[in-house]
């Protein structure tokens, strides 16, 4: 009989709190197997350089498909912690530190995560910005200012522009003529801010059209720096820009903070509809 470290037992005699028991019925059954043998491997109870059950006896044991197992196996070494070789079958990734960077989107439940993750982001976009405009060149010029004028154009449709404010600074970093810029910040762009993190805060029309003036005159200052080829005022336009956004996001975390501590129910999508009215629906702002 295979036999397993830890407290893996086998498929014909699947111990309690074991790998091989049971999936339950579930809409997304990959995540489910991904969490399992994540779980054991995290927890050391599947050590490092130990070799998975065969893909056959996750089938026969989990009680999911073939695809199930191939996808779950091949997601698990996407992140790093699991090595397949050819006729061996999947083992457990020896180098640990070799598990690549990521953010769990599902981790950033609150404000501050968001303020985590954006204080990275100044980081990269800081120095992309300068970088830019050392290296402008017409064409990066040209595409700045059509990304600039996307973003324009959606605000004046009174849109809130969350996905041309997210393409302007995406065209920032790539202006830099180095890659990576562009896509470490689209790595950190589906991230940065959770919707369901700024609802509410923009109560009125009024406001969020205040809102987006304000950023969009801080945009106007990173491009025309950047097109000027001036890379110490883009450095500091950037940086105001990003100064202000963390400011602005600080103040809605201490808000909701203060309305959690509240009695009553925790509400926050500003005043009840007037009787007979639609209920109106929040928009959260754009990305920066």
């Amino acid at each position: 009989m295979t036999r397993y470290p830890g407290n893996l037992a086998s498929p014909r005699a699947p111990g309690k709190g074991s790998l091989l028991r049971p999936i339950r019925p579930s809409r997304n059954l990959t995540g489910e197997v991904v969490e399992r043998i994540a779980a054991e491997i995290r927890s050391g109870r599947i050590t490092p350089g130990s070799r998975l059950p065969t893909e056959q006896e996750l089938v026969t044991a989990l009680g999911v498909s073939r695809t199930v197992v191939r996808e779950a196996v091949a997601a698990l070494r996407a992140e790093g912690l699991v090595v397949t070789r050819q006729g061996a079958g999947a083992f457990v990734a020896a180098d640990r530190s070799r598990v690549p960077f990521r953010i769990d989107p599902d981790g950033l439940s609150s404000i501050g995560d968001v303020l985590q993750v954006m204080e990275l982001r100044a980081a990269i976009e800081i120095q992309a910005a300068t970088l830019a405009a050392e290296r402008i060149t017409p064409a990066r010029a040209a595409r700045i200012e059509e990304a600039l004028e996307a973003l324009e154009g959606a605000i004046a449709r009174g849109e809130a522009g969350v996905t041309e404010d997210f393409a302007l600074h995406r065209t920032i970093a790539w202006s830099t003529g180095n890659p990576r810029f562009a896509e470490f910040l689209e790595f950190l762009g589906r991230h940065v801010i959770p919707r369901q993190s700024v609802r509410g805060a923009l109560s009125t029309p009024a406001e969020q059209r205040r809102y987006l003036a304000r950023i969009q005159r801080e945009h106007r200052r990173i491009c025309a720096a950047i097109r000027a080829g001036d890379p110490a005022g883009a450095r500091r336009a950037m940086r105001a820009h990003l100064t202000r956004s963390l400011e602005r996001y600080r103040r809605l975390a201490e808000r909701q903070s203060t309305v959690a501590t509240r009695p009553g129910p925790q509400l926050d999508e500003g005043p009840a509809p007037a009787p007979g009215a639609r209920p109106r629906r929040a928009r959260a702002g754009p990305a920066g």
